[in-house]
């Protein structure tokens, strides 16, 4: 869920002082904005976004003193040119959504429930799990429970979960791994108590000691350079491609197949398909794939 500014979740009808500050996005801006993004991290805005680019991002312009978005860009290539990357970063999380939720799209849960921990179980290999695209964390966490509650003690001690995204912001809330009530709920109550403990205040929850253990959240650009081996028993990759176009999807893919053990399996989102793109997976159910 993406907000106007870095510190308040206010509507803008709260904060009429601050938008009066934030300068136009001309056409030519949106246009250079457009291509920073794509070149960046492979994400294409389609035309028609100018006014919601102008709400994420026009509180980070004023903040940085930038009298137009030209200025603010310039700004932001000059330092990703000398390696200083901040006020890159900074224009990527006002930029990408990081929306998810507990156990979302529960059909993939049940499947990896049902087929992918029996053979995990069965194995003798560490067992290794990648969340590509993490947000906020609970995708990560959810895989995380159902280990624990499928696998024997001896292979759950030898399962890990990478979880990464391009959002340093997204990253920093998931390491904390407190979500409050309206987040929790979505969880199973037969896993609740047993993936999330109250807080003092009643109102938040943390996600229990021994599943945060097997987590490890790293930033990670996904159309860049992948610092980090295989194989992986299975990767998460749900609702993130429906930003890219058919080139960065095709591209991507075949990375996920090379890093999958053999009878790994790739998740993607419902609403994504695999149909346009060529590759060595076999279909096995709607967003499900095996390599």
């Amino acid at each position: 869920m993406m907000t106007f500014s870095r510190s308040s979740d206010a509507p803008a009808a709260d904060r009429p002082a601050a938008w009066s500050l934030v300068p136009p996005l001309r056409p030519h801006e949106f246009h250079q904005l457009r291509q920073l993004l794509y070149e960046t991290c492979g994400i294409r805005l389609r035309t028609g976004k100018e006014e919601l680019v102008r709400s994420r991002l026009g509180r980070r312009v004023v903040d940085t003193g930038a009298p137009t978005f030209s200025a603010y860009l310039d700004r932001v290539e000059n330092d990703a040119l000398h390696r200083e990357f901040a006020e890159l970063g900074q224009l990527v999380d006002a930029l990408t959504t990081n929306q998810t939720a507990f156990f979302r799209e529960p059909a993939h849960f049940d499947f990896f429930t049902a087929t992918v921990l029996p053979a995990m179980a069965r194995g003798a290999a560490p067992l290794r799990v990648w969340s590509a695209g993490c947000a906020s964390g609970e995708e990560a966490f959810s895989i995380a429970v159902l280990m624990r509650e499928h696998l024997p003690p001896d292979r759950f001690a030898a399962a890990r979960i990478l979880a990464t995204d391009v959002s340093s912001r997204a990253l920093a809330r998931a390491r904390t791994a407190t979500y409050g009530a309206r987040a929790v709920a979505a969880i199973p109550a037969t896993l609740r108590r047993r993936m999330v403990d109250a807080t003092s205040s009643g109102d938040r929850f943390v996600v229990r000691d021994e599943l945060r253990a097997m987590v490890r959240f790293a930033r990670l650009n996904l159309v860049r350079d992948w610092p980090l081996r295989g194989p992986f028993d299975a990767i998460f990759c749900r609702n993130v491609m429906i930003y890219f176009d058919a080139r960065v999807r095709q591209r991507l893919v075949e990375r996920f197949w090379q890093m999958l053990a053999p009878g790994g399996h790739l998740f993607v989102g419902h609403s994504e398909s695999l149909g346009a793109v060529t590759h060595g997976l076999r279909y096995v159910q709607p967003a499900v794939y095996v390599r």
